[in-house]
């Protein structure tokens, strides 16, 4: 083998050291980066690694990976996955940042601050696993890659940042490695980062794929490039009043997909009943979903979005067992609270069920049958735990051990959680049941399998039609590839339990269906549940787009295993369009702990004093859209006082107290000059930002256009000064009413962008501004909805400040050692069974009334009525609305709001 790098490039780095420490044999050549070595490429690349057997590899990852797997050494799932990270988010990172440092001649500490976000993953990921290297005890071709882009930045060890103290203590130990240190040296030559000077100077000025930063320091990308006739286009868009506005759908249950129209399903992982669900499962399914669903809705899109609860399986007998309770007496105990806990967040389930139903039992035998009639079952002895003190097998999750491929000491029985591999239970070193802590025994029993092999031509090919046509998210395409790769195995889908889902066939009728094989059929029986139309949206592909909202974990069993399941069937289910995979969120420095009492659950929240909207609007904004993030105490008080309280509430209520103060609480007249349109111009075009991302299911950055138009709409006021021009010539006070017109109208157009965010404050907003409901169809126009003369209600703050004693006090709460909590059970305002959206015509009755009732009130308030007469008719609207919301099986109280002064 024959290694070509070239002088001066810092990609020589990793290469030299892989070489150095796995391949021997490698002889090297040095050359100048113009230099072609790769015959069939149409421009030079180096480094390059010719084989033996005259083949090329030319991108420093795959040569360093053949050079680690040439020695006889395994790459894991985990490692590949760190070195696609370096490759597509920490190598351009350190380029860029080399290139501000070497040949701009910024200095290193600002020109470090493009990797910050890099270098706090990794020292999290480092701190978590507490291991010396990145994926186990020992070196791998992941640590060498990393290394290898960070060390430029860093060839003084003094220079480490102190305050990440994990990653400081694995850069020294790959650095001291007498391999790195070589084959640093040799590209270095004492010199330092401007050895790579000549050929940095060659590259053009490196742009970072960041995300769009919700501080802008510079004016926004999209702004730049706007021209004249999009500056037209805007203030056109912007003269058009409601009177051709489309109008908002009237949704009446049961929601049925229609001809002609984009139907959208929505699920999001069934939580685990027994578990009450932290923040981050919050996040990673139920509230992105419901972002999503409320936006689509926004979009006029038929959309029907249902959830529950995962009842069967080992985990509910243990817990009964546990609380001298029958399995369905913890089923509707902990169905309740996950009830109250999603009302409290304001998820907007179209439906809320359960997997324990006849429904559940019919759908999911019924696709058994059809794969066993099809041939893709197959019978075979499996060699189980059994732990003879709990007298039971042991479910997968149920028993932890040592991963026999990396070592690590809390695998399950499944799959390990840190190299990602599947796992035979029996194949743990150390095994040990969780519930009792005894080392259970090996014994033998008859199961079911379902025979992947024969179904993975067809999940192939559909996943390649999926994977083109569909928006997945990367991880989800890179954990579905990474299962297909390594060859599909057959599956078993039955348990020695009595718990579940029974198995309909002779010989087996003493166990029950895995719940991996069940669960996800789930989606199809709440949904039965809600409507006995259910095929019209199950049984429906063309018609129908699926969206599936999840944490990382579940992807493979929603990716490969159920639709393989559906595609066996042969019944034209209808398959996931869009996978949602977020990474997963930690809580502060680790990871949420119900048993250590660390992290907010979603029981507790509540009773944080912090308002739900707070909750959500914080969450979405670290949501782990790309890389795990972290929940900060320090990092909620910062974006509610900063992004919240001075920026989006400041705007929204400065506003609305223009028009209070100056214009007698009715929108002033208008007269638009350039800089107005322009301005009007900005907020279309993030509007039309903000509508692309959500359409692709990018939530998190979809919020920074809110809090950017706000921005623009403080800037705006500050630049025009409306409390001076008041007082000054007509001509100045023209000008006062044209910058309050054009604020308040970006207030309304923020409140309905808010609504899949921060429903409540959405709603809070409308109704201080009086806004027509004409305003709730979102379209790409940013449009005068409230002209001269319109007359809005009292306006208020929207936001308090969150104080450091009282963030300190919740930390300290939440950050371990606090009594273990009982979850409260509340009171079903209907029994759980029957969470229903409710009898169609007696919601659309009420969905009428509420209409009429509304509107009454909206004209006597414009009208002016006495006080006494309008508090009587909004105390008639309160009482409309509790009905409606009992009938949809939703809370009858709204969220309490803090800082909405009362009048």
């Amino acid at each position: 083998m024959k290694l070509v790098i070239s002088e001066g490039s810092p990609h020589g780095i990793k290469v030299l050291a892989a070489a150095a420490l796995w391949a021997g044999n490698v002889e090297i050549q040095r050359l100048q980066q113009e230099e072609k070595v790769v015959p069939f490429l149409s421009q030079p690349k180096l480094p390059a690694l010719q084989l033996d057997n005259g083949n090329f590899l030319f991108t420093t990852n795959a040569i360093c990976r053949y050079l680690f797997l040439s020695s006889g050494k395994d790459i894991t799932d985990l490692s590949n996955q760190w070195l696609e990270w370096e490759a597509t988010e920490l190598q351009p990172a350190c380029i860029a940042a080399l290139h501000s440092h070497v040949v701009q001649g910024k200095k290193k500490e600002e020109a470090i601050l493009n990797i910050q976000k890099c270098l706090i993953h990794l020292d999290q990921s480092l701190g978590k696993e507490n291991h010396p290297y990145i994926v186990t005890d020992s070196l791998s071709v992941a640590d060498v890659a990393v290394w290898a882009s960070i060390y430029p930045l860093f060839t003084s060890l003094d220079s480490l940042p102190d305050n990440l103290s994990s990653f400081k203590s694995w850069f020294k130990n790959v650095s001291q490695l007498e391999e790195c240190q070589k084959a640093a040296e040799s590209l270095l030559k004492g010199q330092g980062a401007s050895a790579f000077k000549a050929f940095l100077q060659k590259l053009p000025t490196p742009v970072l794929p960041a995300e769009k930063p919700a501080c802008n320091e510079e004016e926004d990308a999209a702004v730049k490039t706007l021209s004249e006739e999009d500056i037209a286009a805007a203030a056109e868009a912007w003269s058009k009043d409601l009177t051709d506005a489309p109008q908002a759908r009237l949704r009446q249950h049961p929601i049925l997909p229609v001809d002609g129209e984009r139907n959208i399903m929505i699920t999001s992982a069934l939580p685990y009943v027994n578990n009450v669900p932290h923040l981050g499962n919050i996040i990673g399914s139920v509230l992105s979903a419901d972002v999503f669903a409320r936006y689509c809705r926004l979009r006029n899109w038929n959309t029907l979005y249902v959830c529950g609860t995962d009842e069967y399986g080992t985990a509910t007998e243990t817990k009964a067992m546990e609380e001298g309770l029958t399995p369905q007496q913890i089923c509707d105990k902990y169905n309740a609270v996950h009830t109250a806990i999603y009302q409290w967040f304001n998820i907007s389930f179209d439906y809320f069920g359960r997997t324990t139903t006849q429904q559940q039992t019919t759908i999911a035998q019924d696709i058994f049958h059809r794969l066993l009639q099809r041939d893709f079952l197959l019978t075979d002895t499996v060699e189980q735990l059994r732990c003879e003190k709990c007298q039971r097998f042991l479910a997968d999750r149920f028993v932890e051990g040592i991963c026999p491929f990396c070592k690590y000491e809390e695998a399950r029985g499944d799959q390990c959680d840190k190299c990602g591999k599947l796992i035979n239970a029996v194949e743990l070193k150390n095994p040990q049941c969780k519930v009792c802590k005894e080392t259970p025994v090996i014994k033998s029993s008859k199961h079911l399998f379902l025979d992947l092999p024969k179904l993975e031509e067809r999940l192939q090919k559909w996943l390649d039609q999926t994977f083109a046509a569909g928006d997945w998210t990367a991880n989800a395409r890179y954990i579905t590839r990474s299962w297909i790769r390594d060859g599909l195995k057959a599956r078993c889908i039955t348990r020695d339990l009595k718990w579940g889902t029974p198995v309909p066939l002779d010989g087996f009728k003493d166990k029950v269906f895995y719940v991996w094989f069940d669960a996800p059929i789930g989606y199809i029986s709440i949904t039965a549940n809600y409507t006995d139309q259910w095929e019209k949206w199950w049984k429906n592909p063309e018609q129908v787009q699926l969206y599936n909202f999840m944490a990382k974990d579940n992807v493979p069993f929603h990716s490969v295993i159920f639709p393989a399941c559906l595609l066996g069937a042969e019944d034209n289910y209808t398959l996931v369009s869009h996978l949602i995979a977020t990474e997963y969120l930690n809580y502060e420095d680790g990871k949420f702990s119900k048993s250590r009492g660390v992290g907010v659950f979603g029981d507790m929240a509540k009773d944080t004093g912090i308002p739900a909207d707070i909750w959500r609007f914080y969450l979405l904004y670290v949501r782990p859209e790309g890389q795990d993030s972290a929940f900060s105490w320090g990092d909620l008080m910062l974006k509610n006082n900063s992004e919240l309280l001075n920026n989006l509430g400041n705007f929204v209520n400065r506003a609305g107290m223009f028009v209070q103060k100056f214009f007698n609480g009715c929108v002033p007249e208008m007269e638009l000059i350039s800089e107005d349109k322009r301005l009007v111009a900005q907020v279309a075009a993030e509007l039309h930002q903000y509508n692309q991302l959500l359409e692709k299911v990018r939530i998190r950055d979809a919020l920074r256009c809110i809090l950017n138009i706000s921005r623009h709409g403080n800037q705006y006021i500050q630049v025009n000064e409306p409390w001076k021009c008041i007082k000054g010539t007509k001509e100045e006070q023209k000008r006062a009413g044209t910058v309050t017109g054009v604020a308040i109208n970006m207030s309304a157009l923020l409140a309905v962008m808010l609504q899949p965010y921060m429903p409540t404050i959405a709603g809070i907003i409308q109704e201080q501004l009086l806004v027509p409901k004409e305003v709730n169809v979102l379209t790409n126009d940013f449009r005068c909805t409230l002209p001269s003369g319109h007359r809005i209600g009292n306006v208020s703050p929207l936001f308090q400040k969150l104080e450091n004693d009282q963030i300190e006090s919740l930390r300290k709460r939440f950050g371990g050692g606090q009594e273990k909590a009982v979850p409260k059970v509340p009171a079903p305002t209907v029994a759980p069974e029957t969470s229903t959206a409710g009898d169609p015509q007696k919601l659309k009755e009420l969905l009428q009334q509420v209409e009429k009732q509304g509107n009454h009130v909206r004209e006597l308030k414009k009208g002016k009525a006495e006080k006494t007469v309008i508090d009587s008719e909004v105390q008639k609207l309160l009482s409309l609305k509790k009905e409606l919301a009992l009938a949809e099986g939703k809370s009858p109280e709204p969220p309490t709001q803090k800082g909405k002064k009362k009048k």
